[in-house]
C-alpha cells in the first residue's frame, strides 16, 4: 500500500497540482485570455471575411470560466474521498482476500463454471480498462511532450499532464488539448508554432491513440470502443475523474452478468419446457 502510495499517487498528485495552478490562473485572467481571442477572431474576420466566433460566445466563455475552478474543486474532493475509501477497502482485501475469495466463491447462487467465468472475465476486464485506458493516455502524453520540446511550447510539462488526462477522455481524447493550443499560438501571433502544432497534433499524436489502442487491446483484451465511451460518460458522473477507468469497468460486468444469467436460467426454463 506504501508502495502505490508513493510510485502512483504522488506523481499523479503532484501533476494535477500543476493543472489546477494553471485552471486557477486561467480563470483569475480570464478577461485577458479572451480578449486575446476577440483579438484573434477580429482579425481573421479582416483577412477572410468570415466570423468564426460571435463576440456573445466569447462572453457566455467568460461566464463558463467563473464556475469552472468550483467544480474543478469538487472533482478533486470526491477523487481524494475515492481514493481513501478503496485504500480502506484495499487493506481488508489483502488481510483477508482468500477468505473472501472462499466465502464469494461459495454463497454466490451460480454454477462453478460460472463462477470460474466471473474470475477470468474480471481479470481481463480490470487489466484492460485500469492498465489499458491510463497506458494509452500516458504514451499519448510522452509522444505529445516530445513535440511540445520541439516546437518550443511554452510550460511543457503543464501540456503534458493535460494530455494525459485529455487522452483518456472518449471520442475527442487528446485533441481537446493540442487544437485550442495551436489556436491560442495563432492568437498570440505564432503562425509557425500554430502550423507545426496542427500538423503534429493531428499527424502524430492522433495516429499514436489509434494504433496503440490497437495493439493493447489485442494484447489486454478486446474491448468494445462502445464499452468505452458509455462507461467513461457514466463513470466522470457517478465517480468523478476516477470514473475514467471504473466506469467501463461497470459496464463490461454488467454485460457479462446478462451472459451469465443467459447461461444460468434461460436454459433452465428451456430445459422445464421440455420436461412439462
Amino acid at each position: 500500500m506504501l508502495l502505490s502510495f508513493f510510485v502512483i499517487l504522488v506523481p499523479i498528485g503532484i501533476l494535477g497540482n500543476i493543472l489546477y495552478s494553471k485552471i486557477t490562473d486561467i480563470v483569475t485572467h480570464s478577461s485577458q485570455y479572451l480578449n486575446q481571442l476577440k483579438h484573434f477572431a477580429d482579425q481573421i474576420k479582416e483577412k477572410t471575411g468570415y466570423e468564426i466566433v460571435k463576440p456573445q460566445n466569447i462572453d457566455q466563455l467568460g461566464s463558463y470560466l467563473t464556475v469552472l475552478l468550483p467544480k474543478v474543486l469538487g472533482v478533486t474532493l470526491n477523487t481524494i474521498t475515492l481514493i481513501a475509501s478503496m485504500y480502506f477497502i484495499l487493506y481488508f482485501m489483502l488481510v483477508n482476500g482468500r477468505r473472501m475469495e472462499e466465502a464469494l466463491y461459495e454463497y454466490i447462487p451460480l454454477k462453478d463454471s460460472n463462477v470460474e467465468l466471473i474470475g477470468k472475465e474480471v481479470r481481463v476486464m480490470v487489466v484492460s480498462n485500469t492498465i489499458g485506458i491510463p497506458l494509452i493516455a500516458l504514451i499519448q502524453g510522452v509522444v505529445g511532450l516530445i513535440g511540445y520540446l520541439i516546437i518550443g511550447i511554452n510550460e511543457p510539462w503543464l501540456w503534458f499532464v493535460a494530455t494525459c488526462i485529455a487522452a483518456m477522455m472518449p471520442v475527442v481524447g487528446a485533441a481537446l488539448i493540442y487544437i485550442p493550443l495551436a489556436v491560442s499560438l495563432f492568437v498570440s501571433g505564432e503562425i509557425g508554432k500554430g502550423i507545426a502544432m496542427t500538423i503534429y497534433g493531428f499527424g502524430v499524436i492522433g495516429l499514436v491513440d489509434n494504433l496503440f489502442r490497437f495493439l493493447l487491446n489485442k494484447k489486454l483484451g478486446d474491448i468494445h470502443p462502445l464499452i468505452t465511451i458509455f462507461g467513461v460518460i457514466i463513470g466522470i458522473q457517478l465517480f468523478g475523474f476516477i470514473g475514467l477507468i471504473f466506469g467501463p469497468l461497470l459496464i463490461s460486468m454488467f454485460l457479462l452478468l446478462l451472459r451469465i444469467y443467459s447461461s444460468e436460467f434461460i436454459v433452465k426454463k428451456r430445459e422445464m419446457r421440455r420436461v412439462k
